[in-house]
């Protein structure tokens, strides 16, 4: 699965290098088409599974607290790393809070704090999404099927979910849906909450 990521998005740098195609609708619908088709695909497996109703009144009640794990490790990774580098915490925990949704948040930072701020957010927020592309079927052989949500991050009800789906079972997948919606939940909260922390 992993290789044929790695080569679909080779294949597409190719392919945009030789047909220079600048219209970035044509683009986007394309890519829209592609990520709707491949939800519909785990829909789809979802719903066929006789057993699904069992299976989410099976899920165990510390799985509720799966996102708020994930935010809470991705905050303390955030701070930890910007250590490293020189970043301010506060600053370095605004770029966390993104939780892997970079559009949202980049804008969020971006026109309530700072532009070159909000950039940097964008920039790991969609380094995070790639990672977590390559990263989540190696996680959920070695690190378990529940640890392989962690990754995406607000991804794993959207872009990241097919991944996961297609290396854990019906259970993670649903997991993965609820966690990335509880932390697409927590973004518009969560980044506003910690620029008034660093404005006050």
């Amino acid at each position: 699965m992993t290789w044929k990521i790695v080569g679909s998005l080779m294949a597409g740098v190719l392919l945009g290098r030789l047909l220079n195609v600048e219209n970035g609708e044509v683009l986007g619908l394309v890519g829209d088409f592609a990520l709707a088709a491949l939800l519909f695909a785990v829909g789809f497996s979802l719903g066929a599974d006789a057993d699904l109703g069992r299976k989410i009144k099976g899920l165990p009640k510390i799985y509720l607290a799966v996102p708020f794990l994930v935010a809470a490790g991705s905050l303390i990774g955030a701070v930890a790393l910007g250590l490293l580098g020189g970043v301010v915490p506060g600053e370095a925990a605004l770029v966390g809070a993104g939780f892997g949704w970079y559009s949202l948040s980049a804008v969020l930072i971006a026109q309530g704090y700072d532009l070159t701020l909000g950039t940097l957010a964008l920039l790991t927020n969609v380094f995070r999404e790639f990672l977590a592309i390559l990263l989540i079927p190696a996680v959920a052989r070695r690190l378990g099927k529940a640890a392989a949500v962690a990754p995406g991050g607000a991804t794993a009800m959207d872009v990241t979910l097919p991944i996961i789906a297609a290396h854990t079972d019906s259970q993670t997948a649903i997991l993965a849906f609820y966690s990335g919606t509880v932390l697409s939940a927590l973004v518009p909260v969560v980044i506003p909450f910690i620029l008034q922390l660093l404005q006050s």
